[in-house]
């Protein structure tokens, strides 16, 4: 499981369908409806926010908002939307760490080399901050406790 704390206008079209099926299933487990991945470190910001549902419903809101900007039709009647929130206007927030972005932002442009090149070399070429998932703020610090850090190659060679 993973849920990028990234922008999911980051993603390749397989990316994007697998955060929001792996949203889906955080949601089934934050609401007790299934016996797995309870103790999954990916859900411990979620759980930590004091309002577990509240935030994996406003996630999915910024994952669904993606698919429909892409063309894509997810079922949005799988998740409880909040009404207010608009793309990018969320009024509190879970923190991320600028440390956990960078590495999250590397590990997906790993996958990208391997799997959409054509996505590698668009985020590649970002000169700004690297966007979040508005449900989080980023703040200073390194990668976070609960992440399974894999040595990863340099990845930004000429391609």
């Amino acid at each position: 499981m993973r849920l990028w704390s990234l922008h999911p206008k980051y993603l390749d079209a397989k990316g994007l369908v697998a955060l929001w099926r792996e949203a889906l299933l955080a949601r089934k487990v934050l609401e007790n409806k299934t016996r797995g991945y309870k103790h999954h470190p990916q859900l411990a910001r979620f759980y930590a926010s004091g309002d577990p549902l509240k935030f994996i419903n406003l996630f999915l809101h910024e994952v669904y908002t993606e698919a429909c900007l892409r063309g894509y039709t997810f079922d949005k009647t799988k998740v409880d939307i909040p009404p207010q929130p608009q793309s990018g206007f969320i009024a509190e927030f879970i923190t991320v760490t600028d440390g956990q972005l960078q590495y999250e932002f590397g590990f997906l442009q790993h996958k990208l080399l391997k799997r959409d090149i054509k996505k590698y070399n668009e985020n590649r070429a970002l000169t700004a901050d690297i966007a979040v998932n508005p449900v989080f703020k980023v703040v200073p610090g390194g990668i976070a406790d609960w992440e399974k850090v894999k040595a990863m190659p340099d990845i930004y060679e000429d391609v």
